[in-house]
């Protein structure tokens, strides 16, 4: 088994059918297929063996499919990086992950040089670097198929979030992919006449398996945008040629603002949306103006990507469905024994979608599974009496706003490297646009009462964007249990705990 036998595959099937479309430019799945075979007879060159790990850090573009199936039909491990991380994020992941080579842009040129100096990686692909990509993508033809693999071998590790203490790497196996790019493709009835347009990043579970994986596995073509652009989503819709639309709850929202939304829309026969959920009068006025659902499923980077979908048949507000053939769920107490229908409980999964594993981390490996060997995902919800979960809450700190992940304790520990803040606790409130937003709760060290003005651009410089607090709220003191351990369920119900008064 090999998951780049599914692109061989569509260059069977359709080879001269665009497989890729980039400004203004279509790759058919022949020639996408034939540059991944030059990256792999390349990688070859450089002695790269089955099992090695190979970094690709760079935005959405041909290149980096080309890559990234390369890097698989040799039979090695695509390990895939964030391209909006500061330096000191991105290096901390690679020195947790060692990759031999990393294929990269000019913008992280200086950050891996140093890493090479450091024995960290051997090789960088990147102009300026040690190789060019171009220059392998116009070698001298040849042919490669895909390397066979186990099922369970690893092909690629995606990133759960977190720049501190041990990041958690999630290791995918071909197996897991194959069966979630099968999955989604069956629930989204996708054929290769589908044209689905992506502006979410490959290094996320949602651009990389749901939508890249399962439309290369269906044999659709990929509509490419380096990231999301209203003016430029809204110039591709006017093509007519989008059928199928992914985004995050913030799109949608956005939408909703424009006039002669259902004559924009007219093409697209399907929409998605991920990350976090809608809220149910979003998807209500959606379908009033347009004519058509959102559809909403559940998955996390430990399952790649798809457990449960709204059905194309009986979509329902506020549920993400059944779950998906050959993938289990059940509701547990937080003792792990499973509750009746309509009782709310821990969402466990059991299927050949879960992960093998958290890359150098049995620990956290071990916490996330009960023993019995269902995957715990720290998720709360229900089922109703026709079998569709309901999502409640998440039980994990993890903060979702715009699509993207936070961690609450890297921007803690950004904020504790400041000598006027005494206590910080950060958490997700909710916000109709973002879906959360990140609030950053501190108490300021004796004879201070604002927050330094600098503070935000200090935390930009060390911090990715979105993981920036969108408000400082200045308290006495924060909540604590008798252990002392501070409570954020206390801040998340009233915002306005232990608030400075003026």
């Amino acid at each position: 088994m090999n998951i780049a036998k599914h692109l061989e595959r569509s260059a069977l099937f359709f080879p001269d059918r665009p497989a890729v479309a980039e400004e203004g430019r279509e790759v058919s799945y022949r020639e996408l297929n034939h540059r991944a075979e030059r990256i792999a007879l390349a990688l070859l060159d450089q002695g790269v063996q089955p099992g090695d790990l190979i970094g690709l850090c760079a935005p959405n573009s041909v290149d980096w499919l080309a890559f990234y199936f390369g890097v698989l039909k040799v039979g090695a491990v695509a390990v895939t990086f964030s391209s909006l991380l500061k330096e000191e994020e991105f290096s901390l992941l690679v020195r947790h992950t060692r990759p031999r080579f990393i294929y990269s842009t000019p913008e992280k040129l200086e950050a891996l040089q140093e890493l090479k100096a450091a024995g960290v990686v051997q090789g960088i692909v990147c102009p300026g670097g040690d190789w060019d990509v171009c220059d392998w993508l116009t070698r001298a033809d040849g042919s490669f198929r895909a390397r066979e693999r186990d099922r369970l071998e690893t092909a690629a590790i995606l990133f759960t979030g977190g720049t501190t203490g041990l990041p958690k790497g999630v290791e995918l196996s071909h197996e897991n992919i194959t069966v979630s790019s099968h999955n989604v493709s069956y629930s989204e009835r996708s054929t290769e006449t589908d044209r689905a347009l992506c502006f979410l990043p490959f290094n996320h579970v949602f651009g990389q398996i749901h939508i890249m994986n399962a439309t290369i596995f269906s044999g659709g073509c990929l509509e490419l945008l380096p990231a999301f652009d209203l003016d430029r989503v809204l110039q591709m819709l006017a093509t007519g040629r989008i059928t199928k639309f992914f985004a995050v709850p913030t799109v949608y929202l956005r939408l909703l603002t424009l006039d002669r939304l259902s004559e924009r829309l007219a093409g697209v026969r399907y929409f998605f949306s991920a990350a976090s959920s809608l809220a149910a009068e979003v998807v209500r006025e959606w379908k009033e103006r347009t004519g058509k659902p959102i559809y909403e499923g559940y998955g996390l980077t430990e399952s790649a990507s798809a457990v449960t979908y709204n059905h194309y048949l009986l979509h329902r507000i506020g549920s993400v469905g059944e779950t998906v053939p050959g993938v289990e769920v059940e509701i547990r107490d937080l003792k792990g024994r499973p509750v009746g229908s309509g009782q709310q409980g821990e969402i466990c999964i059991r299927g050949r979608n879960i992960m093998t594993g958290y890359l150098n981390n049995p620990e956290a490996t071990a916490a996330v599974f009960w023993e019995d060997g269902w995957f715990r995902s720290g998720d709360l919800g229900f089922f109703d009496p026709d079998d569709y979960l309901y999502i409640v809450d998440r039980l994990k700190d993890l903060i979702i706003t715009g699509g993207e992940n936070v961690y609450p304790r890297e921007v803690e520990e950004v904020l504790y490297s400041r000598t006027e803040v005494q206590e910080c606790a950060v958490i997700g409130l909710p916000d109709l646009e973002w879906g959360e937003r990140v609030a950053a709760f501190i108490v300021l060290n004796p004879g201070l009462s604002q927050v330094p003005p600098d503070l935000k651009s200090f935390l930009k410089e060390r911090l990715s964007s979105f993981k920036v607090p969108k408000e400082f709220i200045v308290v006495r003191e924060l909540p604590k249990s008798p252990a002392g351990k501070i409570l954020k369920r206390e801040l998340k119900i009233d915002p306005r705990v232990g608030k400075q008064t003026p």
